[in-house]
Order: structure tokens, then C-alpha cells, then sequence
């Protein structure tokens, strides 16, 4: 068995954590590695509050009767969620944490291209967290996190231009987060590093880069938009001014289909990592990988039409975006049998960074099928706005990208912190996540084929019992989520040291020590060959319980 654990003296004393310790040191930071750290601080705060408001949505759904929540707090409550789960959680939560501390790291560099604008990056997106803060504090908004109009434009009393300036202006630290990865990846790669020695996690971080930088622009126009018209009253998208509502549609969802991609992109590469590892084998077709992750983003680009079948959008193309759609899931599936052939014949060992991973591929698998029905046209008209939308969309963002990003957080732990969690703990998290996901969840599937409409805060009472299932399935979820929370924070403290790659992994970033220094590498490294030399024989790395 390999060991993990160092004695306590071994710990690396010129570590990023502890030169320059203060708090000026950390706000003023250039270190990549260190403003990963402020992005995971800012991004865990808010994921509690959307899970809060999640919570309170929950609790509301427990009986037919709107008996908690009154429908406007409903609507205020499901906005804030959505607001704060896909801009301030999950499109930046595993490129700003993980691809922040690991790109430079991965690619033999000793910094990310351009520091400044990185850390400004940070601050552009607590900027748009304050606003979004501020919109609670005022009351909230009731528009839903997409921000339809006219209802946003013309008849929400609510806070609109608040929200839509937080949702602004974070879009331009994922701008220059994207460009910042891009130049970083064409211009620092280490000697030898040639584009098909990149790992999957590059990769899969590049595609997700040119997704932001060529997207979010479409986003920030049309969110001026909407304040434009509200403050103005100038017709752009509000019929009774002479605008047109489906206008609006078409630039958000230009925007926000690809962000699907955003999301989930980044939790394929960390799958990518994951899963070598622990079968100890090389990725099965790693190039078709790569082609196929290009492909996931090119085509992503294509399919914003399959959110409109019920829009009134022309019947020809709904069918273009309809075989559009289903092109989309090709790449995807390729990732998934290149996986599943992954750990054929592998030497499997199911650490809690394992577990997170099949239960994002279970997950994602699970979630791109669901979406079959929903890119069927006819199929469409019936659930698109039923609770069948909402668990395939989770299962997709949430259990997909939420399951990856723990995965990420518990394999590259020891890099990042030098430290051992209990690993006990961390297979139980990850069982537990894994269990009340699909209890919150998949009820919610029937719910949708039977009719149920989404959104709204009273229903028939026999959809009580699936509601029932689904909201006790979300306590066991919250559960799951606290449970990393504690157990992480206690090893930064109270953890075994860890070694400098207790994975016996074959990546870049584990051949620093654990954690890195602050320049990264002593010397420029010298590659040689691909990121995934595993041998099928080779020992497994076994963590201490």
C-alpha cells in the first residue's frame, strides 16, 4: 500500500499558505494559488445562501396548501435561488477554485498569464455578490433567474435593475477569467508540453474559456437591455411598446445553453483526472476526448432553440434545433463510454474522491438521457414547463456539477491544503450526497409526466407524496452538503500531512510539494510524455482511514 501521510515535521515550510501571512497579503495577492482560495471562500458563502432559499422552497412544497410562503416570497424565493446557484455557484465554481490553483500547476507554468487581472477577477465578481446581496436586502426580485420579459420590463414591482446589475457585472470576471486561461494555456505550457500531452482538465478548462469570452458578452447586452427599456420605456422587448419578446429569448438562451457547457465542461475534466487515477489505467481514446470536449462546445452554440418549442418560434426551426440537439449529445456520450471503458479491467479503489466521480458520471448519464425527451419537440410541448425540466436541469447542473467539483475538492485536498481529511467521512459524504440527490430528485421526473407545473407554490393534493419524497430526500442532501464542510475545515487543522502525491498520480501538480511554494516550480519541468502513464498493475493508492 502507499502511504499518504508525512510526520508533522515534514510540512512545507515555504509554502503559498504561509509566506506572507496577513490579511493585506491575501487582498493584495498575485499567487494564482491564493485567490483560488478567496474564490472558494466567496463561492462556498453563497451556495449555502441558495441552499437556503432551496430549503425554504422545500419546506413550502411539503403540502398542497400555500400555507409557509405567501406566491410572491415563492417567486422571490426560487429567483434568489437561481440567481445565486447558476451566476454566483455553479458557473464559476469549479474554474475559479480548482482551474485557478491547478491550470498553471498542470502545465508546468509558475503563474497564470496576466496576475493583476486575475485577482481582479475576484473582485469583479464580490462586487456583483454585493449586488445581489443588496437585491435581498431590498426585498428580492419575483422575475425567476432567467428574467423573462415583458414581466421583467414592464410588470415585476420588484427589484429588477438591482439583480440585473449584479448578474452584469459578475459576467465580466468570467470574461476575464476565460481570457486569462486562454492566454495562459497558449503561451506558459513547459517544454514539451504539446497540445496532446494536456490534460483532460486543460482541456476541458480551455473549451469552457472560449464558451465565456465569446458568450457572456450576448448576456451582458441583453441584461442592458432590460434595465434600458424598464427605466426608459423604450420598446425593445415588450410588445406593448413595440418590441418583441421572443428577441429576448433568443439572446438569452444564445447565452445561457452554451452555459450549460460552462458548468459541466470543467466537471467532465475532473472526471477525466479522477478516474485514470483510481483504475489506475491509462484514459481510454484520450484524443477522442479532447475532439469531443471541442465538440461539446462548438455545438453548444447551436442548440438555444430547444428552450422555445412553446415560444411560437417557427415550426422549421424548432425541428432544426430539435436534430441539433440531439447532435449536442453525441461528444457527451462519447465521454461517457470513454469512462465506462476507463475503469474496464482496472484497479479500482473507491476513495471518496472515486465515489464523487461515478456519482457524476451516474449522475450526468442519468440527466443526458432525461434530456432526450426534452429535445423531442412534441415531447417538449408537454413537459417544458412541468418539475420534469427542473430534475432533468438538476441532475445535469447540480448533480453533475456540484458531485465533480467535490470530487475535485477531495483529490486535490492534500495539494492544496498539505493535509489528509478522514477518508471514512469523505466516502460517507459522498454515499450520502449520492442518495439524497436522487431522493430530492428523481420523484420530481414522475411529478413533471404527470403534470405537475413548476413554479408554483400550491399544487393538487396527489402530488403530495412524491413532494413529500422529494423534500425529505433535500434534508438528507443538506446533510451531505455539511458534512465536507466540517470535516475539510477540521483536517486543515488537525489533518495528517500529506505526502507530496499521496495518489501515486501522474500529473504536473503532484510533482510539487504538497502545498506548492509560492513560484510553483524551482525549475522549468521538462515533459516527456502524456499526462496519463498509468500501468494496469500498478499499486493503488489506498488513504488511511
Amino acid at each position: 500500500m502507499i502511504e499518504t501521510a508525512l510526520p508533522a515535521s515534514s510540512f512545507h515550510e515555504a509554502s503559498y499558505l504561509r509566506e506572507g501571512f496577513t490579511l493585506r497579503s491575501w487582498l493584495l495577492t498575485r499567487d494564482h494559488k491564493r485567490i483560488a482560495l478567496l474564490y472558494m471562500i466567496s463561492i462556498t458563502g453563497f451556495f449555502f445562501i441558495g441552499g437556503a432559499a432551496a430549503t425554504l422552497m422545500r419546506l413550502e412544497l411539503m403540502t398542497p396548501a400555500g400555507d409557509l410562503v405567501s406566491a410572491e416570497t415563492y417567486n422571490r424565493l426560487f429567483t434568489v435561488h437561481g440567481v445565486i446557484m447558476v451566476w454566483f455557484f455553479l458557473i464559476p465554481s469549479i474554474p475559479a477554485t480548482l482551474g485557478n490553483f491547478l491550470i498553471p500547476l498542470m502545465i508546468g507554468a509558475r503563474e497564470v498569464a496576466f496576475p493583476r487581472l486575475n485577482l481582479a477577477s475576484w473582485y469583479i465578481y464580490t462586487l456583483g455578490g454585493l449586488f445581489v446581496v443588496a437585491t435581498l436586502i431590498a426585498g428580492g426580485v419575483d422575475t425567476g433567474w432567467t428574467f423573462y420579459t415583458p414581466f421583467s420590463t414592464l410588470f415585476s414591482n420588484s427589484n429588477v435593475i438591482l439583480a440585473v446589475a449584479g448578474v452584469f457585472v459578475v459576467g465580466f470576471s468570467s470574461i476575464l477569467t476565460g481570457l486569462n486561461f486562454i492566454v495562459t494555456v497558449h503561451r506558459m505550457r513547459a517544454p514539451g508540453m504539446t497540445w496532446f500531452r494536456l490534460p483532460l482538465f486543460v482541456w476541458a478548462h480551455y473549451a469552457t474559456s472560449a464558451i465565456l469570452v465569446l458568450a457572456t458578452p450576448v448576456l451582458a447586452m441583453t441584461l442592458c437591455l432590460i434595465a434600458f427599456e424598464r427605466i426608459t420605456h423604450i420598446g425593445i422587448f415588450d410588445p406593448a411598446l413595440g418590441g418583441d419578446p421572443l428577441l429576448f429569448q433568443h439572446l438569452f438562451w444564445f447565452y445561457s445553453h452554451p452555459a450549460v457547457y460552462i458548468m459541466v465542461l470543467p466537471a467532465m475534466g475532473v472526471a477525466s483526472e479522477i478516474i485514470p487515477c483510481f483504475a489506475r489505467k491509462p484514459v481510454f481514446g484520450y484524443r477522442m476526448m479532447a475532439y469531443a470536449i471541442l465538440g461539446i462546445a462548438v455545438i453548444g452554440f447551436l442548440v438555444w432553440g430547444h428552450h422555445m418549442f412553446v415560444s411560437g418560434q417557427s415550426v422549421y426551426a424548432s425541428v432544426a434545433f430539435s436534430l441539433l440537439s440531439y447532435l449536442v449529445a453525441i461528444p457527451s456520450a462519447i465521454k461517457v463510454f470513454n469512462w465506462t471503458a476507463t475503469l474496464y479491467k482496472g484497479s479500482i479503489t473507491c476513495s471518496a474522491p472515486m465515489l464523487y466521480a461515478l456519482g457524476f458520471v451516474g449522475l450526468f448519464t442519468i440527466g443526458g438521457l432525461t434530456g432526450l425527451f426534452l429535445a423531442a419537440a412534441a415531447l417538449d410541448v408537454h413537459l417544458t414547463d412541468t418539475y420534469f425540466v427542473v430534475a432533468h436541469f438538476h441532475y445535469i447542473m447540480v448533480g453533475g456539477t456540484v458531485m465533480a467539483y467535490l470530487g475535485a475538492l477531495h483529490f486535490w485536498w492534500p495539494k492544496i491544503t498539505g493535509r489528509m481529511y478522514p477518508e471514512v467521512w469523505g466516502r460517507i459524504a459522498a454515499v450520502v450526497i449520492f442518495i439524497g440527490f436522487n431522493l430530492t430528485f428523481f420523484p420530481q421526473y414522475l411529478l413533471g409526466a404527470w403534470g405537475m407545473p413548476r413554479r408554483y407554490h400550491e399544487y393538487a393534493p396527489q402530488f403530495q407524496l412524491l413532494n413529500e419524497i422529494s423534500s425529505s430526500g433535500a434534508a438528507i442532501l443538506g446533510l451531505g452538503y455539511l458534512l465536507p464542510l466540517v470535516y475539510l475545515t477540521w483536517s486543515m487543522l488537525h489533518g495528517a500531512r500529506a505526502r507530496d502525491n499521496p495518489w501515486s498520480a501522474t500529473g504536473l501538480e503532484w510533482q510539487t510539494p504538497s502545498p506548492p511554494p509560492q513560484h510553483n516550480f524551482d525549475s522549468n519541468p521538462q515533459v516527456d510524455r502524456g499526462p496519463y502513464c498509468y500501468q494496469p498493475a500498478a499499486e493503488t493508492a489506498e488513504p488511511p482511514a
